[in-house]
């Protein structure tokens, strides 16, 4: 005889949304605005490294050119 599992009893959870503003405030420690920021900054410094490296391999001879 099979037992069910404690969550396949429970209610399910009720997502409760937050307003647009509110996400976008700056808050600290383990909240949802803070890993919207992180994930933001995240991608920032992940466009700002990538920019850079393509720079340097595109226009980093020229000075060795000249």
């Amino acid at each position: 005889m099979a037992t069910a599992h404690p969550r396949d009893s429970a209610q399910p959870r009720e997502t409760v949304e937050a307003a647009p503003e509110e996400l976008n405030q700056w808050k600290r420690g383990f909240t949802p605005q803070a890993e919207i920021w992180n994930g933001r900054m995240a991608m920032l410094g992940l466009s700002v490294g990538l920019g850079m490296l393509l720079v340097v391999r595109l226009f980093g001879d020229i000075s060795a050119a000249h």
